[in-house]
């Protein structure tokens, strides 16, 4: 399939993400997917998912390090909106994992994370078309210019229908709507990922400061790694993974 990507952009900037759903899982359905974190922020682009396209796929990563309150509010999620959820977890499975790498989070994180989401996402995106992703340009520096759709360096379409959107749009939209916050949002976590790597925010702190707190790590690898290999998955052993 060949695109106009600027001409594409140019109209779909403007429109709403509902529209831009729409318009996606009609230019991609089936062979199209969301991926969700299932925290506080990701609640209004699955609450429109499940107005408008519901039957599309929601994957969620499962790393075997996320906190209760997550797992129990993705469960609440479901249930409420009937969503279309697939869980993907690591090829070797948490407790091989455990077992050959122990607290890898701690030691070399990005490469934790390849083997716990990056892969786990890249198997499952065989065959797809394009990629739904709740992402936003106000979150980080490293998002700042995404567009609301590219085309990635393996033929998927990544589609992005809230990139526009403030974090202000995101808590009126909640309000709007009245939708449940994961339960951690009172204790300070705006921005929730795996427990080890996730602490509480201050008042003066950006939403994500808290996400891999005093290492030079910013993104989880969906949107900077996924592309390319850069860590093998059964790789040479060093002392302290024996």
């Amino acid at each position: 399939m060949s695109m106009d990507i600027d001409r594409i952009n140019q109209r779909l900037e403007t429109l709403t993400p509902q529209d831009i759903l729409i318009w996606a899982w009609e230019t991609f359905g089936p062979r199209i997917a969301a991926t969700s974190s299932f925290q506080t922020q990701s609640v209004p682009l699955l609450h429109m998912i499940a107005e408008v396209t519901l039957q599309l796929p929601v994957f969620f990563l499962d790393t075997g390090f996320h906190f209760p309150e997550t797992l129990a509010y993705r469960d609440r999620l479901i249930a409420t909106y009937g969503l279309n959820v697939e869980v993907l977890r690591a090829g070797m499975g948490h407790d091989d994992f455990l077992r050959r790498f122990g607290d890898l989070y701690r030691r070399d994180p990005d490469r934790c994370c390849y083997i716990n989401k990056v892969e786990p996402l890249r198997r499952a995106m065989r065959g797809l078309k394009a990629w739904i992703s709740g992402i936003r340009r106000d979150q980080t520096p490293e998002r700042r210019h995404t567009p609301v759709v590219s085309l990635q360096d393996n033929g998927i379409y990544k589609i992005c229908p809230m990139v526009t959107w403030t974090r202000r749009d995101v808590w009126k939209y909640i309000a709007d709507y009245d939708l449940p916050e994961h339960p951690l949002l009172t204790r300070g976590y705006l921005s929730v990922g795996c427990a080890p790597c996730t602490r509480p925010v201050g008042e003066d702190e950006d939403e994500r400061a808290g996400r891999w707190s005093g290492q030079a790590k910013a993104e989880c690898g969906l949107h900077t790694m996924l592309l390319s290999p850069v860590f093998s998955l059964t790789p040479k052993e060093t002392k302290e993974e024996r």
